[in-house]
């Protein structure tokens, strides 16, 4: 499943009560299935508005935007919450690469078109940062084929609890270990819907304390196009 990341939010993950009972307990057939397709379904989209929260020692940052999961290219408007905005504008990546363009005073939503210039390029980093941790993760929530559902439950799969993200009802599910990645440790949460759509991830990354949390549809999805110099991986 997921293979960027990794979550141990127990104590974080906010569910409703009421809802129903909650786990862990091993997965159901039905819900084995919607898991294993829930990358898939972001691949088939083409693309998801994403809104990512990322913690960091000095403060937090929010990252709203759009992630091709086709091309592996993600464009996004950055704020910091909690610090200085030294951190604010506009950033692209892919699987290797960040392009940033500071932005001293950021507009309230992100432009359609990339601006021409003033883009700052840097390597992805694959650990100690919280900030490239959280881009490979928002990346790695597509893949051009459903995942294997026999070994989900192998790797770590369970069933959490339920919830309800945005008026839709999802059950939220732990996915299989993440240990091969860099700067990550634990399972992924994931909150899907009866039609294998993901709503919301969570997952702990080694740099910090807090887990990220990537939010679908908190917006509508505007297709990413690249900036000067940005090449999408596949």
């Amino acid at each position: 499943m997921v293979a960027a990341a990794a979550v141990a939010v127990t104590a974080l993950l906010v569910i409703d009560p009421f809802a129903g009972p909650t786990g862990p307990r091993a997965l159901t057939s039905d819900e084995v299935n919607r898991l294993a397709i829930a990358r898939f379904r972001n691949h088939e989209a083409g693309g998801r508005a994403v809104t990512i929260t990322v913690p960091t020692t000095s403060g937090g940052l929010v990252i709203t935007g759009s992630v091709d999961y086709r091309a592996k290219l993600g464009y996004a408007l950055v704020r910091g919450t909690g610090r200085d905005t030294s951190s604010d504008g506009l950033i692209q990546w892919n699987t290797t690469t960040v392009f940033v363009h500071p932005m001293a005073d950021a507009p309230a939503e992100l432009p359609a078109t990339p601006p021409e210039s003033d883009w700052h390029r840097r390597p992805l980093r694959t650990t100690g940062s919280s900030l490239d941790s959280s881009l490979l993760i928002a990346l790695s929530l597509g893949s051009d084929r459903p995942d294997n559902a026999e070994l989900l439950p192998q790797n770590g799969a369970a069933w959490i609890g339920q919830d309800e993200v945005r008026g839709r009802q999802v059950d939220v599910m732990a996915g299989p270990g993440a240990s091969a990645r860099p700067d990550t440790a634990g399972n992924v949460r994931y909150w899907v819907d009866s039609d294998g759509a993901m709503h919301r991830v969570q997952a702990d990354v080694a740099s910090e304390p807090e887990p990220v949390v990537i939010d679908f549809d908190t917006h509508d999805y505007v297709p990413v196009q690249q900036a000067p110099g940005v090449t999408p991986t596949r």
